[in-house]
């Protein structure tokens, strides 16, 4: 009897082994989650569908979308904190999910500590833009009006505490102006209003004017980035065109939860660094008004630090600023 149970013993513990290494060697055995902090359709949503393929062909393993919307991304956000860090969620989201709602918002987690940094996927830079027919034709005479009609103009806003909120008050401190803001639902509708005359202005990010722009429907001052946008080419940054030191963009990132192995983190990072090099996903990014991120902030130390960089400049002034989210 002791014989047969000494061999039942060695036979499981022999079959165990192989389970304990496979976590790191033969990571991944199974499909991935991928949550995403908004309503699907959106562009989070497009480029999470849009990489979860290229992951797919990369680790062998299915990408399932995980639509997870709410408050302003941080039902989604918490969604992926609470998960199992076995290396299977994955958390895509934005400068406004993963940052911003850190400093709006009294979350039940903390956005700098509780997920493990992948990669720092992209970036879009915001565009400064106007009615047809207001009367400045680049960004020192739109200074130059604003100051002459102080609370006067109207800045239509995607909502309150929004990235192009945030960065239209950054906008007021560094010019001196005063403007009133008026929030929509998305930015699509404030677009319509735009068009039509009703607002004078937005900051928003670019991807949403192509076809405004194309069509001569609006005016363009300034994109938001340090150096000039490649799907926007023709428009002068706005240090260019007379605001020295004003930049802000929209960006995204991935994470996993707090405590995944850093052998998995670096099998995830390894792949979306050969996934960000493509020439087919720099032409896809291309068209979606996305810029890479160089290689050399590809790192998850170089996502944590640029996260916590953000976060020091913003959250200050979301403060001071006394924004108040329902």
């Amino acid at each position: 009897m002791r014989g047969w149970l000494g061999l039942l013993l060695a036979v499981v513990v022999f079959s165990a082994a192989p389970i304990r290494g496979a976590t790191a060697e033969d990571y991944p055995a199974r499909p991935f989650t991928m949550i995403v902090p908004f309503p699907a359709g959106g562009a989070t949503d497009t480029l999470a569908r849009f990489l979860g393929e290229r992951l797919n062909a990369a680790l062998k393993q299915p990408v399932v979308i995980e639509n997870v919307g709410g408050a302003a991304g941080s039902l989604g956000v918490g969604r992926a904190v609470r998960a199992s860090p076995d290396g299977y969620t994955l958390s895509i989201g934005t400068s406004t999910t993963h940052m911003l709602t850190g400093g709006l918002y009294a979350l039940p987690f903390d956005l700098l500590r509780d997920l493990e940094p992948v990669v720092l996927i992209g970036s879009e830079p915001l565009l400064i833009v106007g009615r047809k027919d207001l009367p400045a034709d680049d960004l020192r005479q739109l200074i130059a009006w604003l100051k002459a009609n102080p609370d006067k103009a109207s800045v239509g806003i995607a909502g309150v505490g929004a990235t192009g909120h945030l960065a239209g008050i950054a906008f007021q401190k560094e010019t001196g102006t005063q403007f009133q803001f008026v929030p929509y639902r998305g930015n699509g509708p404030a677009m319509q209003d735009l068009i039509a005359g009703q607002i004078d202005a937005m900051i928003e990010p670019a991807s949403n004017f192509k076809a405004l722009v194309a069509a001569g429907s609006i005016k363009t001052f300034a994109v938001t980035s340090k150096a000039r946008s490649p799907s926007w080419p023709n428009i002068p940054t706005a240090e260019e065109a007379g605001l020295p030191g004003y930049s802000a963009s929209l960006w995204y990132g991935l994470w996993v939860p707090k405590g995944t192995s850093k052998d998995m983190i670096a099998k995830l990072n390894a792949a979306m660094v050969q996934i960000l090099a493509s020439p087919q996903v720099k032409q896809r990014f291309a068209e979606l008004g996305i810029q890479p991120s160089p290689i050399a902030q590809q790192s998850p130390e170089a996502l944590r630090a640029y996260q916590k960089e953000e976060a020091e400049r913003w959250w200050p002034i979301i403060r001071a600023s006394g924004i108040k989210v329902d």
